[in-house]
């Protein structure tokens, strides 16, 4: 009998992570006009984004159903679960931690613990791997709830947006603030620490990567890092790995896509990172 983990797909972490640890990942929905995938599933990161520009209608998101939590306990309650953490991305952003929680309530084949992570893309990801690697490990739940409440405390997001497009598209901004915005060069910084997601405004995109690198500074000794960002071109990540090599800890970095839960709201090219301070 074991904890086992429970997740949803905005938590960007890796394939291989996910299959190592036998995670279970609920997706999320992203909805364009009457066309509706399973994130991660039905469609891709890069097909998504390659789309953005053009969908005849801008996508909208969903969160899963309780029956698809109710599915994924049951299953891992099959698999010999003696209990279950489900952690997902920060209240203050979705209702997927709400909806799991009715599921977790009402679930009768094992008992069910839901975690707001207060982070999104691979800040609830890493919070994720640690429980993971815990569990595997024999940890207890409580002893795997300490850890990773501790580790929140320590993790931070934050990404440089190439444009304000899409704020505009997905109703975060007035088309009269985007036009403003637009002709002033803005490029919003967008930042998540303890469920509290906030932003600043800055003009041009070298100053905007400046700030990021400022506020990796910020962070201090580094205990995990990953460069999270939205469909990037290769050479503006290597622009931003090159900006941060003093701050950066030795050996692989992981670049990792942002899923289009959010992507839908940010736009592409969007770059920045995820980090856990030591």
């Amino acid at each position: 009998m074991a904890v086992r983990i429970v997740t949803d797909s905005t938590c960007d972490l890796p394939a291989e992570i996910i299959a190592r640890y036998g995670i279970h990942v609920v997706p999320l929905y992203i909805n364009v006009g009457k066309q509706s995938y399973l994130d991660g599933i039905d469609i891709t990161r890069q097909e998504f984004y390659t789309r953005l520009p053009d969908f005849p209608a801008h996508p909208t998101t969903a969160v899963p159903s309780t029956e698809r939590f109710h599915a994924a306990y049951n299953a891992l309650a099959e698999e010999g679960a003696s209990e279950v953490l489900s952690i997902h991305i920060s209240q203050a952003l979705s209702a997927v931690v709400d909806v799991a929680r009715i599921a977790g309530q009402e679930n009768t084949t094992v008992p069910v613990t839901v975690i707001d992570s207060q982070q999104l893309s691979l800040g609830t990801g890493f919070l994720v791997e640690t429980a993971a690697r815990m569990a595997e490990a024999g940890s207890s739940a409580s002893e795997i709830e300490a850890a990773i409440t501790d580790q929140t405390r320590r993790t931070h997001v934050f990404a440089a947006l190439d444009t304000v497009e899409y704020l505009k598209r997905s109703g975060r901004m007035n088309k009269y603030l985007t036009g403003i915005a637009t002709l002033l060069q803005i490029k919003p910084i967008l930042t998540m620490h303890l469920g509290k997601p906030g932003s600043e405004r800055v003009r041009t995109r070298e100053r905007a990567l400046n700030r990021v690198i400022e506020m990796l500074a910020a962070v201090g000794k580094i205990e995990r890092i990953a460069f999270v960002h939205t469909h990037a071109l290769p050479e503006r990540i290597a622009d931003l790995r090159d900006r941060a090599a003093g701050l950066l800890p030795d050996g692989d970095i992981p670049v990792e896509d942002i899923t289009p839960v959010i992507g839908a709201h940010i736009g592409p090219e969007a770059l920045g990172f995820a980090v856990v301070g030591a």
